[in-house]
């Protein structure tokens, strides 16, 4: 039936993701325009985002250069399919990334979002070990507290429990390591933990359960960000790659979140010392202005598909706004803005200014652990009894009403701001929470 009059907006008809809906509308947050470093809020406050949205928006709000570029593909080509068919942004796109990719991860696959990366780069593992004749390979392995978003075969690899737990089995096959998290023994480091690059060795006694010819790929964030970012100790994912290397097991990482300078250089993998066989991105890509996310794999996980005849398809997976005309002219504007503006040399310069700030708050009510790498850094506060995440979801809801978005995971706050950010912004940002978490009992 035909609509011509308003509808009254009430709130009820959005289910929204991952929020206490009721809870929310009945006290609603809501922004209505962003700009470079801030929001702005229905009622007219302007609040600094220290988030970068959701990890994403790496080179700030409402660039002139990627609306223009939006704006100027969607009058000369709003969609353009990409089965069977191509458009020039998408290779020059897909050209660019590789060249910005760390060793040989020079083939890229786009998909749309994390979770469709990570699918992506799981299936692809699964159907390279079967097309070089490993086909028992099927065997996945994630980590306890790993995000790799909402696909069944992400949440199926992650271990984020209230992510998995009400969705019935998930994916048959897939086991997990530790996660990297002791409050003991890592509490207050900066950068990478000195303890802890031992856990990797679960790796082995889980191949050794399984054997090493029924497991295709291990998957792990960089930095679990997620969940509270938690970095990992120093030579931590340099054994895991020799463990993989040892068994013939494809190493993916996650950069969803610490792709395009959120730890200083373009990838974790550069910062983090390690190269894996595939990568999934999405977010900062294309700045979060369009929906896009990209899986890069290395040379032998490419050519292992470009066997047999040419004209059939290699790979049986893609989806319909797989390169999206839209989505390519924003990443290449992005790419430009991190190009010229030296966007991750300034997260890198910046980076000792952001863990002295942080570590500041050491000794603030409630504080039992700090973490940073990069721009990113998690405080992580004592948990009430008998109410966890609540003193965290009031330490978030008062940066909210002084000045200062940011992100809460159980009873972590966790801070990603823009890397157009400067000094006086970081002062900025953790001004108000040292004032908020001395004001929250």
């Amino acid at each position: 039936m035909g609509q011509t009059a308003p509808v009254p907006n009430d709130l009820q008809s959005w289910w929204m993701p991952f929020t206490a809906n009721r809870q929310f509308k009945a006290n609603p947050r809501l922004l209505v325009g962003a700009k470079g470093m801030y929001y702005t809020t229905h009622d007219g406050r302007q609040v600094i985002d220290g988030s970068a949205g959701l990890w994403c928006v790496n080179a700030g709000h409402c660039r002139e250069p990627i609306v223009e570029a939006i704006q100027k593909q969607a009058a000369e080509m709003d969609f353009a399919p990409t089965f069977q068919m191509g458009h020039p942004k998408a290779f020059e796109f897909a050209a660019r990334l590789a060249h910005l990719a760390p060793g040989d991860l020079n083939h890229v696959f786009f998909a749309n979002s994390g979770s469709e990366a990570v699918d992506t780069a799981l299936k692809i593992a699964i159907a390279y070990h079967r097309a070089r004749g490993e086909g028992a390979r099927t065997r996945l392995i994630g980590r306890e507290r790993g995000y790799h978003g909402v696909g069944f075969g992400g949440i199926s690899v992650g271990g984020i429990v209230a992510n998995r737990k009400v969705f019935g089995p998930l994916l048959a096959g897939v086991d997990h390591l530790p996660h990297t998290h002791s409050l003991k023994d890592m509490a207050f480091s900066k950068g990478q933990p000195t303890w802890g690059a031992h856990l990797a060795d679960d790796l082995e006694r889980i191949i050794a359960l399984h054997d090493a010819s029924t497991v295709a790929a291990v998957i792990v964030e960089p930095v679990a960000g997620s969940t509270g970012v938690l970095i990992p100790p120093v030579g931590y994912l340099q054994k895991l790659r020799q463990i993989c290397d040892k068994h013939g097991i494809l190493l993916i990482f996650d950069e969803v979140i610490t792709g395009f300078g959120r730890t200083g250089k373009a990838f974790g993998a550069e910062t983090l010392g390690v190269i894996p066989d595939m990568m999934t991105t999405a977010k900062g890509l294309t700045n979060a202005a369009v929906p896009a996310a990209a899986v890069f794999t290395r040379k032998h996980v490419h050519e292992a598909f470009m066997q047999g005849p040419e004209h059939m398809i290699e790979l049986f997976h893609g989806y319909t706004y797989s390169a999206h005309a839209l989505a390519c002219a924003a990443g290449l504007a992005t790419l430009d803005l991190y190009r010229d503006e030296g966007i991750f040399e300034n997260a890198a310069s910046l980076s000792g200014y952001w863990e002295d700030a942080v570590h500041s708050l050491k000794g603030l009510p409630n504080v039992i652990d700090i973490r940073n790498i990069g721009i990113m850094a998690a405080v992580e506060l004592s948990p009430r009894e008998g109410a966890p995440t609540k003193r965290g979801y009031d330490v978030f809801v008062k940066c909210y009403e002084q000045g200062l978005m940011c992100r809460l995971t159980g009873d972590t706050i966790a801070l990603s701001p823009p890397l157009i950010l400067t000094k006086q912004h970081i002062d900025e940002i953790f001004g108000i929470l040292a004032k908020v978490l001395k004001q929250v009992e």
